[in-house]
């Protein structure tokens, strides 16, 4: 659901788990494997629930951190 009453986007299992192992095979071609640490700095949206399971799925320890904090703020939760 979005910010506004009545905007809402709605997603199927089907679309959701194409997006998820879209996104997963695109973290592996990166570089990204089993164990590796992953940051993820988006809004609350569909791409952003596929990302964690994307993470999820490939065995890549993930971190959510949303919008709205400073560059100092957001360097401290990465690296933490």
């Amino acid at each position: 659901e979005k910010d506004e009453p009545g905007e809402e986007v709605r997603v199927t299992y089907r679309e959701l788990l194409e997006l998820t192992c879209r996104l997963g095979n695109t973290l592996k071609r990166q570089g990204v494997k089993q164990g590796d640490r992953v940051t993820i700095y988006m809004p609350l949206c569909p791409l952003a629930v596929a990302s964690m399971l994307a993470c999820a799925r490939i065995g890549a320890v993930h971190a959510v951190v949303f919008a709205g904090f400073s560059a100092e703020s957001l360097a401290d939760r990465i690296r933490d």
